[in-house]
């Protein structure tokens, strides 16, 4: 079953790129305050990398001005592959935290895992959340991986 708008987010690991290399996160930090949080199928993905990741980095900055204390896209890929791509499409400039979901297990806990032939630990349906202290406010998913509308920033930003 996906998490859907008024619940909690379940507890989790994730994993960050550091100055010296991965850094763990406890995914408590998407429950602190008011934040934005989408998760893309994968990085360096045509669709995350031309719409979903650009449609938060250019809209950042509104975010912040409604209150949202942090950004954060979640991504199924080692945390190296997170980290350089963070840096390529502009999201460390942005201040846009990017995290890696290595072995899946917090996007399964969401219930939002794609599992297909070839993807060792699975990729993420593509979404966007509005989580207030650890509740779901507004949730957007995507029916295709391919597709960003739903799951955009502006669409986002537009339901707050």
């Amino acid at each position: 079953m996906s998490i859907a708008k008024g619940d909690k987010l379940p507890g989790g690991q994730l994993t960050k790129l550091g100055a010296n290399g991965p850094e763990p996160v406890d995914a408590a930090v998407l429950s602190t305050g008011r934040v934005a949080v989408f998760a893309v199928p994968g990085a360096y993905t045509p669709t995350c990398t031309n719409a979903h990741m650009p449609s938060f980095v250019k809209n950042a900055d509104q975010f912040r001005a409604k209150g949202v204390s942090g950004i954060y896209c979640i991504t199924v890929n080692d945390p190296f592959v997170a980290g350089q791509w963070a840096k390529d499409t502009g999201a460390t400039g942005a201040g846009i935290e990017v995290l890696a979901d290595a072995d899946g297990s917090f996007t399964r806990a969401l219930g939002m895992a794609i599992e297909a032939d070839g993807w060792v630990n699975g990729r993420s349906k593509r979404y966007a959340m509005l989580v207030n202290d650890g509740t779901v406010e507004a949730l957007q998913i995507e029916e295709s991986p391919g597709t960003c509308a739903l799951s955009s920033g502006e669409s986002l930003l537009g339901l707050i």
